[in-house]
Parts: C-alpha cells; sequence; structure tokens
C-alpha cells in the first residue's frame, strides 16, 4: 500500500512507521503524502484510539530529504509537498504538523534513535513523545547553510525562547535527558524498555473515552494561541458539551457507583 512508511493497526493502535532505514528515514514529498494518508486513514477508524509514530532502523529520522531543497533552490517551489498520486495525498510539511493537530486522537511519538532537523519537528508536533536513551536531538541545518523555518513553529510552542535559539543557532546535537529538560519529548527509558514503555502509555491513553479525548485536544490546539479572555470561553462553551456527551454522564456514574466506565463514544 505505501512505499516509505509502514501502517500496521493492532488492536486500538495505529503504528505508522518511517521506512527508509537506509536512508536514516528522510522527509520527502512520498513520505509526507503517505504520511498524510495514513493519518487520514486513522482518524476514520474507529477502532484506532492512539496513534504512533516511529522509525524504521536505528534512527527516527534525520530530516527533510536535502535532495528536495536542492531541486527547488531558488525556484520560488516550496520543498517537502507531495503531488499525491497512489496510497498518499496532496499536501506540504505544513499539512503534515496542521493534520497532526486535527486527528483528533493521541499521537505519541516512540523516538528510536536520533531525530534531527525536521525529524525533530515531528516529535515535537506529537501529542507526547517517548525516546531511547541514547538517542540524540537537535537543528543541524545552520551548518549546511539552511535554517529550520517550519519546525520553529513547534519547536518554540515547546522550549524556552532562549535554549531554542541556542539550539537553532548552534546546530549542537543534545541527548535525549536534555531534551526532556527541555520539554521536546515526554521522557526517555532505556532502549530494552521503549517498546514496552510505550506500549503501556498506548494502552493507557486507547482506555478513555475517545469522544472526550478528541473534543479534549481540539479545545487544546483552538485555544493555544488565544488570549486568556475567548480562550477561556471557548473552553467554557466546549466544557457544557463534553457535560451534554454520554460519555461524560457514564464517566461520572461509573466513579459513583465505583466500577469501570463502558465508553460509547456518545
Amino acid at each position: 500500500m505505501y512505499s516509505e512508511i509502514l501502517y500496521e493497526v493492532r488492536g486500538p493502535v495505529a503504528r505508522v512507521t518511517l521506512n527508509r532505514p537506509d536512508k536514516r528515514n528522510p522527509l520527502g514529498p512520498t513520505t509526507i503524502g503517505e504520511l498524510l494518508h495514513a493519518l487520514d486513514a486513522a482518524r476514520a477508524d474507529e477502532a484506532v484510539r492512539v496513534i504512533v509514530l516511529t522509525g524504521a532502523g536505528k534512527v527516527f529520522s534525520a530530516g527533510g530529504d536535502l535532495s528536495s531543497f536542492a531541486a527547488v533552490g531558488g525556484s520560488g517551489g516550496t520543498p517537502l509537498q507531495s503531488t499525491g498520486g497512489g496510497a498518499t495525498r496532496p499536501g506540504t510539511f505544513v499539512d503534515l504538523n496542521l493534520a497532526l493537530t486535527r486527528v483528533g486522537k493521541p499521537t505519541l511519538a516512540m523516538v528510536n534513535g536520533h531525530a534531527l532537523a525536521g525529524g525533530l519537528g515531528l516529535v515535537v508536533a506529537c501529542d507526547l513523545a517517548i525516546a531511547a536513551d541514547d538517542a540524540l536531538f537537535g537543528t543541524p541545518e545552520i551548518n549546511v547553510g539552511l535554517w529550520p523555518m517550519m519546525i520553529m513553529a513547534t519547536i518554540f510552542r515547546n522550549v524556552p525562547r532562549k535554549r531554542g535559539l541556542e539550539l537553532v543557532m548552534t546546530g549542537d546535537k543534545i541527548s535525549a535527558a536534555e531534551a526532556v529538560s527541555l520539554g521536546l519529548i515526554t521522557r526517555s527509558v532505556p532502549r530494552e524498555r521503549l517498546e514496552a514503555e510505550v506500549g503501556a502509555l498506548a494502552e493507557k491513553l486507547a482506555a478513555k473515552s475517545p469522544l472526550i479525548m478528541r473534543m479534549g485536544l481540539d479545545a487544546f490546539y483552538r485555544t493555544q494561541d488565544m488570549e486568556l479572555e475567548p480562550a477561556l470561553a471557548h473552553l467554557q462553551a466546549q466544557l457544557v458539551s463534553v457535560l451534554g456527551t454520554e460519555d461524560a454522564r457514564e464517566g461520572l456514574t461509573a466513579f459513583l457507583e465505583k466500577r469501570a466506565p463502558v465508553w460509547k463514544g456518545r
């Protein structure tokens, strides 16, 4: 179905794997189009409650396919843009970032190795991220005469300004432990525990109401850049909507009856 990614549904979890390990899983136009298609598929599948994004081999992703940038070079075009065809849909890296905020299901990056440049951007665009403790992170674009324009939008929504600027201005790589301290990832774990830790968190997320999870994530991304007053007004309206759902009534009833809730997704 796909040529540059793998897509597999295991119970309530859809696993999306960047699958060009020989090239360090670059984010080229075809990969982006396939990722967009896979996110659409996961969103439409009611059985899927969580999306795990990872890389094949020893690297999560080394970032954008530099050959795509070289091909654009001064032509005024847009690098990393899929034109569709096959199991893809047209779109850019911008569309991919936006799709991750609109999929309505928790996205969890399983960082199996180095996440650099656009690869790091993909990690921070996910809701949560767990990394192997020997993974490295960085924005090395400056070293080849580029600047991480696109991923600054997500990086600076996760890290303090001066620490983020140091990262993009030097191009230095940082450890998983430092990435945790900066807020780039949720936590790091020993490599041999990565699969189990991601599986446990995915299982925990999948056990929640899929409707309330979607409503909550939609509200989070809708209000993240709002000023306080309109954000509070929007969230108040969303709370009323949540309280009107069958799942909210079920959750409150189950709590009072001291039993596990049975979610209906409505």
